[in-house]
């Protein structure tokens, strides 16, 4: 059995599909009615973790969900992960 992690849920693929390890509800009907793992909280309206926000002068960035690194990837395409991740991301946010 193939296991992954999707915004912190563990799921797996079954039967052709990928399904939420602990109801077995389809990963691709269900998604957007799943919480952040970590903090809690439902992505933002724009896609965003909730708990990260819109970080300007960034391309991508994620929490991690409590299963991943943080990462945050800028607009020249350097990537910075772990705790140095969250200190950035930290600083971006208190000078927004």
């Amino acid at each position: 059995m193939t296991t992954s992690y999707l915004r912190g849920h563990k799921i797996e693929y079954i039967k052709d599909r990928w399904v939420y390890s602990d109801n077995k509800q389809s990963v691709s009907e269900t998604h957007k009615e799943r919480a952040c793992g970590k903090c809690n909280k439902m992505e933002t309206k724009e896609g965003y973790d909730n708990c990260l926000g819109k970080l300007r002068g960034v391309m991508n960035a994620c929490c991690g969900h409590g299963v991943d690194k943080p990462y945050i990837q800028f607009l020249d395409g350097k990537i910075i992960r772990g705790k140095d991740a969250e200190i950035i991301i930290k600083i971006i946010n208190n000078y927004q």
